[in-house]
């Protein structure tokens, strides 16, 4: 089960998270999402656990729980979409396309 984790502290990493969600059982990768640009950390990331049960335990004893100085929200990844933007590639609605 891929995990949302929400709200961290800019000095929180990869491993931390490991650490953190290996306690409720095998975690098979923690990610931190960054910054392409600088590499400064955009505050959420995500852990994948293999094992479903392991993974709600996780969810339920991490979120709001406090690391770094910051209470964590943790639940299930929602899936990705694949148009970041949504909506109609950056034209108003109803408006014809200039040619």
């Amino acid at each position: 089960m891929n995990i949302y984790v929400g709200n961290l502290s800019y000095s929180v990493t990869e491993e931390d998270l490991r650490q953190a969600f290996g306690a409720f059982g095998q975690v098979a990768s923690a990610s931190i999402i960054k910054d392409q640009h600088s590499g400064q950390s955009k505050g959420f990331g995500f852990v994948e656990m293999p094992v479903v049960e392991e993974a709600q335990a996780a969810i339920s004893g991490m979120n709001g729980k406090e690391m770094k100085g910051r209470k964590m929200n943790v639940n299930e990844a929602r899936p990705r979409s694949d148009d970041r933007r949504g909506g109609s590639a950056g034209r108003r609605s109803g408006s014809r396309p200039r040619y």
